[in-house]
């Protein structure tokens, strides 16, 4: 047969059953000795069906393999010796080194440059079906290294093969993760590898070296004879044993299948490299140009990526949009549109270090979404780059794991801006053994329940409850909206008072002797001033000094201590892509002590966590050093003295010991503490108001129930439920009136006591996604029927004789 007529064949075609069809003909789909096992190995299924769990995330390996390979192309063509002083020891050396980006870093290149790099390097193409008709097929391309025939089983088609191991500066390391999305692939589970080596890394290689190879992966069910699906790739069957067999190879200088200008798919040459096509994968919620919603989310998953892609969308029918354009990761875009996308003064950067590995930290708050009429609505303004992703680790740009936004709102207390808030973690400094234990091989979740894990997560979210800036907006947005809705909440302090007296057992589960919170005694909130940080700093001076003599005391009871440095450099110093800056420090000459750094509107604060090596009234010292590229030669330096006393009392009114409330009138000063109970701010939702949509309310819905950490509770009751309105219609003989008072009292007390149990253990959840929020939600929504009906009709009368 014509191997070449085959591949093009192939490559036209964009449906399963297309394919099936040619290689019917062919005399191969059926063919024992035409296929191969994936990897040579019988129960592939074992690792091929553990990779990624999204079909989104497994797209992802496909372009960061693109990305490796161009830069291995990049490092062969100089004929560097892996073991030289001349490797780049990660990928931003890699980058810098091999295309003169400065930092490696994509932002230091203009929009045009970026777009011609990709051009020449790396490109993604959908083809065939639009979401109405069924799956699209996505095509992966690049102009990296390439391979020859002969290697094409040990690389490609290869599982756990380590043969990037030994360059530091690649992500790809098993061949593993490339295969994650054959599970999204149909049942027949189709996909097009073709590569050709690049001519000028031949060598002393025989003619077929320089030789086009394919071949087509494909899912075989099950058998009686097999308990799970096994994967085998498409081989010339020439011998009976198809692993004797070798690809499908064919000489020839170039090959038309790269996409010209809309709507033509391959009119441009390509003379080596790769081409990945995935036939009708199953990409589900993504039903836009992939220039929109796809880019977004990719570019979430990639934010620091280290080269740009070029996106061609030449599905017909989008002409109404961009046909092309580039994907650089969700820094770069933010870095060019964050006066448009975000708060004032954010990012902001922060640094944590546990376990001795440090991490940066940086954090977006996003401007409030509006609606048609221009109004700022609250939700969702992060929509178009994350669905459940909060807090997202990262490893040379790529995402490998998350925590869900449901530790803003139930850990922190960020309800109201929650869905405004991405928070990145970039753990590309951390040692290979802490990598390991952290992420899952899969490179798309974190390892469960470690104590590396749990320390992270509680640095997190010590940084960012203690926000100054994250708490500002959080408490100016939960005010604005209180402010239009807090009539309802007049009568409740006064009813649910009366109701706590008249049941002692019930109040003192609920309140534990507390007084009720005044609803209108709202805390005081200043603006947030705006901040023009310097890009680099002038001074960086610790605030409070200390030496040897008057060191700062640290009570034995207490496990952290912090400092606080003036200076006048922008918020994102220290988590920028661009011209980073550097907060190290050393704890009596080791860098030994976790702690975290945050930067906020010319104040730096330094939390330093202690551990059990830090003996009684002993006097230490921490250096801190902050450096950049222009002050590399005269950073600035502080030094902290410290020791540890006896424990103190919360009752001990020393000065070193007992922090002070800020007065009201203290500039930063943003709030005043008040003292939470369990009465919630009251808002009634009806169906013609924003708080319906805004919170997703149904006719089934009753009760939705957010907090924030500085104002408390607020409790959204629905007054056009369906069972409370068909109560009223039909229960003649009570107001409608006091129906629905009955009501909205009765999910209250039910939504406080759901509430009070959680916090006093009574339910236990142990899973990390648990919400109680959405428990309380689910739960009212299933009693609703039922709850004016028992009100009604438990009366003491009907258990008399």
């Amino acid at each position: 047969m014509d191997s070449k007529k085959l591949l093009l064949q192939l490559i036209n075609y964009d449906t399963g059953i297309d394919i099936i069809n040619l290689l019917k003909n062919e005399n191969l789909w059926d063919n024992p000795n035409a296929w191969r096992n994936y990897g040579d190995k019988e129960n592939n299924w074992g690792v091929i069906g553990a990779q990624q769990s999204k079909a989104e995330v497994a797209l992802v390996e496909k372009i960061i393999n693109s990305v490796d390979s161009v830069l291995m192309n990049k490092f062969f063509e100089k004929n560097i010796d892996s073991k030289s002083k001349d490797t780049p020891l990660n990928i931003r050396q890699a980058v810098e080194k091999f295309f003169s980006i400065r930092d490696g870093m994509l932002i230091n290149l203009d929009a045009p440059l970026r777009t011609q790099l990709a051009e020449k390097n790396i490109g993604f193409m959908a083809t065939g079906n639009r979401p109405e008709d069924g799956y699209a097929s996505y095509s992966v391309f690049d102009f990296g290294e390439g391979q020859t025939p002969r290697k094409m089983p040990s690389t490609f088609l290869s599982i756990s093969e380590k043969n990037k191991i030994k360059i530091p500066f690649v992500q790809g390391q098993f061949n593993m993760g490339s295969t994650g999305v054959l599970r999204f692939l149909g049942k027949n589970g189709l996909q097009l590898i073709l590569s050709k080596r690049n001519p000028k890394l031949v060598k002393d290689g025989i003619e077929e070296d320089y030789n086009w190879s394919f071949t087509v992966v494909r899912r075989e069910p099950p058998s009686p004879t097999s308990k799970s699906s096994v994967f085998t790739y498409l081989v010339n069957p020439i011998n009976e044993n198809s692993k004797e067999n070798n690809l499908f190879n064919f000489k020839s200088d170039f090959l038309n299948i790269l996409p010209g200008k809309y709507p033509d798919t391959n009119s441009r040459e390509m003379k080596f490299g790769s081409f990945i096509k995935m036939y009708e994968y199953e990409l589900k919620g993504y039903k836009t140009n992939i220039n929109l919603d796809l880019s977004n989310r990719l570019s979430l998953l990639m934010p620091s990526l280290a080269l740009p892609v070029r996106f061609y969308e030449r599905r017909k029918g989008y002409v109404a949009n961009t046909p092309e354009s580039t994907l650089n990761g969700l820094r770069v875009r933010l870095e060019e549109d964050k006066r448009n996308n975000l708060e004032d003064g954010f990012p902001s950067s922060d640094t944590i270090r546990v376990h001795n590995e440090e991490m940066k930290v940086s954090i977006y708050v996003f401007k409030p979404s509006k609606n048609k009429d221009g109004k700022s609505i609250r939700r969702r303004p992060t929509s178009k780059y994350t669905k459940n992703e909060g807090v997202i680790f990262t490893m040379n740009g790529q995402t490998q794991g998350y925590l869900t936004k449901n530790l803003f709102q139930s850990k922190i207390g960020f309800s109201a801006i929650k869905d405004s808030l991405i928070v990145i973690v970039d753990c590309s400094g951390i040692s290979g053994l802490t990598r390991e234990d952290f992420f899952m091989n899969s490179r798309d979740r974190l390892v469960d329940d470690t104590p590396f894990k749990k320390e992270v997560e509680s640095n997190i979210i010590i940084l960012l409850k203690n926000h100054e800036g994250l708490r500002q907006i959080n408490n100016r947005r939960a005010q604005d909206r209180l402010k239009e809705n807090l009539e309802d909440s007049k009568p409740l302090k006064k009813i649910i008072g009366d109701i706590l007296k008249k049941s002692n057992t019930f109040s003192n589960f609920l309140n534990k002797g507390s007084k009720i919170k005044d609803p209108f005694n709202l805390i005081k909130t200043s603006s947030i001033d705006k901040y023009d940080g310097k890009e680099f700093p002038s001074y960086f001076k610790i605030i409070k000094e200390t030496n040897s003599n008057s060191p700062k005391v640290i009570p034995i009871n207490n496990d952290s201590f912090r400092i606080q440095f003036k200076t006048d450099v922008e918020n994102e110093y220290f988590s920028r892509d661009k011209d980073r800056g550097e907060f190290k420090t050393t704890f009596n000459g080791c860098d030994v002590l976790d702690h975290t750094v945050n930067l906020w509107n010319g104040r730096a604060t330094l939390n330093v966590y202690l551990n059990e090596s830090i003996q009684l009234n002993k006097i230490y010292s921490i250096k801190t050093e902050v450096t950049d590229n222009e002050n590399y030669l005269n950073p600035f330096e502080n030094e902290i003295y410290f020791k540890m006393s006896d424990a103190v009392s919360k009752s001990d009114t020393s000065d070193d010991n007992k922090r002070k409330k800020p007065t009201d009138n203290q500039k930063g000063g943003d709030n005043v503490n008040q003292d939470f109970l369990d009465i919630p701010n009251l808002i009634s939702v009806n169906r013609d108001d924003d708080n319906w949509n805004e919170f997703e309310f149904t006719k089934h819905t009753a009760l939705v129930v957010e907090k924030d950490i500085d104002i408390g509770y607020t409790f959204y009751v629905n007054n056009d439920n369906l069972f409370l309105l068909h109560e009223q219609k039909i229960n003649k003989n009570i107001d409608s009136e006091i129906l629905k008072n009955q009501y909205e009292y009765s999910l209250i007390l039910i939504g406080m006591s759901i509430i009070n149990s959680h916090k006093e253990k009574i339910i236990k959840i142990d899973s990390d996604d648990f919400n109680i929020y959405s428990f309380i939600r689910n739960f009212t929504s299933a009693i609703s029927p039922s709850i004016l009906s028992i009100i009604n009709s438990l009366s003491p009368e009907i258990f008399k004789d």
